[in-house]
């Protein structure tokens, strides 16, 4: 995400405004600090956005996950049926 300086926002106003309403979000910083997030109305709100990790605990991956279909897959690749 883009970091603008505080001057910048100010002298850019506009231009910038438009980029939000465009669908871009940026960071405004004041002496290198981040200090406000500008980001469109419409913008999902984060905290129900899907993360990874959310279905732990209830997908089990099979010890030899690696290995499955590994016969099948040696044969298609050596030719042999």
């Amino acid at each position: 995400m883009e970091t603008i300086n505080i001057h910048q926002a100010k002298t850019h106003l506009s231009r910038l405004i438009e980029r939000v309403a465009n669908g871009s979000s940026f960071i405004i910083a004041k002496a290198g600090k981040p200090i406000a997030k500008v980001v469109p109305l419409n913008a999902p709100d984060p905290a129900k956005t899907k993360r990874l990790g959310f279905m732990q605990g209830e997908i089990r991956v099979p010890d030899d996950f690696d290995r499955m279909g590994g016969e099948e897959i040696d044969a298609l690749f050596s030719g042999r049926s």
